[in-house]
């Protein structure tokens, strides 16, 4: 099965590709290119969600990844606009933010944004990166690392804010 990113992040239909096991591979290849890209220190990433069907749960799996990762996960309280996040990203100073969004594709659909540290749609050589740390996990059969939802929290690796 191959993940692909188009223009504006990755799309399938949900339960089909689309699914919380895809989901954690992706997450976890874009905390392997967070953590190459930041290099020493704890990197934090932004994670939002619209509200489409199971969007706050697959949120809440790619937050879990990035804390299995050492990466603090900045998760949404409720359901934010895509451009929340884009603020969110470059006010919190974070490597990189996650939107959960099919955005006009139709309901069975859902997807993953990946914004940069600018707040703006990842450049295509840096969804490649990821893509290529996807294909690298997928090819040494490595799983992601998924911290417990409640020990994250504990942690403080993820942390519930309001972008409004």
């Amino acid at each position: 099965m191959t993940i692909k990113f188009g223009t504006d992040g990755w799309r399938a239909v949900i339960s089909d590709t689309f699914t919380f096991a895809n989901l954690r591979l992706v997450a976890q290849a874009i905390a392997d290119y967070v953590l190459e890209e930041t290099g020493n220190g704890q990197p934090e990433v932004v994670v939002g969600f619209d509200t489409r069907f199971l969007s706050d749960r697959y949120a809440a799996e790619v937050a879990r990844v990035m804390a299995g990762n050492s990466i603090v996960a900045y998760l949404t309280r409720a359901d934010a606009p895509t451009p929340a996040i884009s603020y969110a990203v470059v006010h919190k100073k974070a490597a990189a933010g996650v939107m959960i969004t099919a955005s006009h594709n139709p309901p069975r659909y859902n997807g993953l944004k990946l914004k940069a540290a600018f707040g703006g749609t990842a450049l295509p050589e840096q969804a490649d990166r990821v893509e290529a740390h996807l294909l690298r996990n997928q090819e040494m059969a490595r799983g992601p690392n998924v911290m417990d939802y409640q020990a994250a929290l504990d942690q403080e690796l993820i942390l519930r804010f309001d972008p409004a």
